[in-house]
């Protein structure tokens, strides 16, 4: 047998209020007789009255204490208090009819009433809305002991201690037994099973708990049906290893689905062991909003957990990409060294002289040992990326000085390729606080790439000037026009990520490792700077640098 939430009776204080303790009421009429009348069997039945002949009277009555009860005629019903109102009223006159007070704390009696039926309606309504008072006390009593609950399981993230905090948080407000929850096997929630029981009863042993079977078919019908199952302990017992129908030897039990979406996916079972519960609606309304908010808690904690162990692997991977590349930069770069110098005594070397094809094939492998071992300071400039800023050594730099010492090192490779390197005079040479050697990499980097992407006869112009903006601060601004073969409007904004190469430089067999732009990018930014790149697609590019002159801002 099962019940859903919406059939759940309202617990209230059931029992009348003390009869014994001293009741007071206020009695109003016009007519001296009746009121004579009332206010007699009132106290003949233990009453202490007070009474009115007129509204006045009544209104100052009525304020000079805490009346248990107005009775009044219903010509003067339209008094305000907040006593329960027993209003005398003829049945056969529409006017008095028309004239009684809202409902509510009021109720009414036929006129002239006998003596009997006056005390058992004053006293009767005097207990309903006691009743009402306390069950309304008891309400907000709950309210709140939930909303405690609901507020601790959303300060946390530990899916654990939200499971603690939902079974324990039931337990007391409701007075129960044992409480159980369990998720079920599904990818938004993690699996947790939490007990409470109450202080001096033993922990419900496992053969005592439904199945995970029964609990997510009964989780899933009740979810479907925005429902909750109370148990009135009628259930014949489980035979042999076949599942309880709720908790086993609870007297009553009820059962909240948590779910999200179409789905459940988990149940909470509360058992009572002493006796029935009947659970009101307000209170199977309040128990579905705090499972709701449980388990939205689970998803997102869920997530949370997922996400934080993604990070850390992430984290992981980063540091052995870190250390690898580490490790592979002084590998390589240790037989390198020996090689380029022995390549220089060869070619330097006048006892034993090479012949001019010999010189020109060794040319040739110190070009591409000059290649590798740019590579590799690219590979290392990428390991650093961003993890250390230590490594930067600032000292006030001359620009203009800097892009002469640049063009100077890469004009043999702009004359192999049939390429002018053009550097237009700096009126005025500014002076910026840099590390000197990674802006000498940074102009390398831009200068021989225009060179690369420049075809015969091309012109490459470095351009630099300084200025101040609107708020006020001064940057120097450095420019490398090429007339190359571009980059287009879809590949623009790609071209600074690692690794990345257009899609011209890749049909045309242009070397590189595309790292060039990403380091560059990479160090303007650790100095301050931004960097931008305008293109056409087979009319060149164009790549701006823009460097703070104020230093103060780089030393704070």
């Amino acid at each position: 047998m099962y019940s859903t939430g919406r059939e759940g009776g309202t617990v209230a204080a059931e029992s009348p209020s003390d009869l014994r303790a001293p009741r007071t009421a206020v009695v109003a009429d016009p007519d001296g007789g009746r009121l004579e009348f009332y206010a007699r069997t009132l106290r003949d039945a233990g009453y202490s009255v007070l009474c009115a002949g007129n509204a006045d009277e009544l209104t100052a009555a009525v304020d000079s204490g805490q009346p248990s009860v107005v009775v009044v005629d219903a010509s003067l019903s339209a008094v305000e208090t907040a006593a329960p109102v027993l209003v005398v009223v003829d049945l056969d006159n529409p006017a008095e009819l028309a004239a009684m007070g809202p409902a509510g704390n009021h109720d009414c009696i036929a006129k002239p009433p006998p003596p009997r039926e006056l005390v058992h309606r004053a006293t009767a309504l005097i207990d309903q809305v006691a009743r009402r008072k306390a069950a309304r006390q008891e309400t907000e009593a709950l309210r709140e002991q939930l909303r405690e609950v609901s507020a601790a399981v959303r300060a946390t993230n530990d899916p654990e201690e939200i499971a603690r905090l939902v079974v324990a948080g039931f337990g007391r407000t409701f007075k129960a037994d044992h409480v159980w929850l369990a998720t079920f096997e599904d990818s938004r929630v993690p699996r947790i099973q939490a007990a409470w029981n109450r202080p001096g009863l033993e922990p419900l042993p496992e053969q005592a708990l439904p199945d995970e079977q029964y609990s997510r078919q009964t989780a899933d019908r009740l979810w479907a049906g925005a429902e909750t199952m109370s148990t009135a302990g009628t259930e014949e017992p489980a035979a042999g290893d076949a599942p309880a129908p709720g908790i086993a030897n609870a007297v009553s039990s009820l059962a909240v689905p948590m779910g999200e979406g179409s789905s459940s996916l988990g149940i909470i079972w509360i058992a009572m062991l002493d006796g029935p519960r009947t659970w009101s609606g307000t209170e199977l309304g309040l128990l579905q909003h705090v499972a709701g908010n449980a388990a939205h808690g689970l998803i997102q904690s869920h997530l949370i957990s997922s996400q934080q162990q993604v990070v850390k692997q992430l984290q992981q991977l980063d540091k052995a990409k870190t250390d690898f590349l580490a490790t592979v930069n002084h590998e390589l770069r240790t037989p390198l060294t020996s090689i380029m110098a022995y390549l220089d005594m060869i070619q330097e070397s006048t006892e034993q002289p090479v012949s001019p094809e010999v010189h020109q094939m060794l040319d040739i492998v110190v070009r591409n040992t000059e290649r590798l071992r740019i590579l590799i300071e690219d590979m290392l400039s990428v390991s650093r990326n961003g993890l250390d800023d230590s490594l930067m050594h600032l000292t006030p730099v001359r620009l203009g000085h800097t892009l002469d010492l640049v063009a100077a090192a890469l004009r043999p490779l702009a004359t192999q390729q049939n390429v002018t390197i053009a550097v237009d005079p700096v009126p005025e040479d500014p002076e910026i606080l840099a590390d000197e050697v990674q802006l000498q990499q940074v102009f390398t980097n831009l200068v021989s790439n225009a060179i690369k992407f420049t075809p015969s006869g091309g012109r490459i112009e470095v351009g630099s000037e300084s200025h101040a903006a609107s708020d006020g601060s001064r940057w120097a601004t450095v420019s490398v026009a090429d007339t190359g073969i571009g980059i287009s409007s879809d590949e623009i904004d790609h071209v600074f990520t690692r690794f990345y190469r257009a899609s011209n430089a890749m049909t045309g067999a242009i070397p590189g490792t595309g790292l060039g732009l990403a380091i560059t990018k990479d160090i303007v930014s650790r100095h301050g700077g931004r960097i931008d790149v305008s293109s056409t697609l087979g009319s060149g590019t164009t790549v701006t640098v823009s460097l703070p002159l104020d230093t103060r801002s780089q030393e704070n």
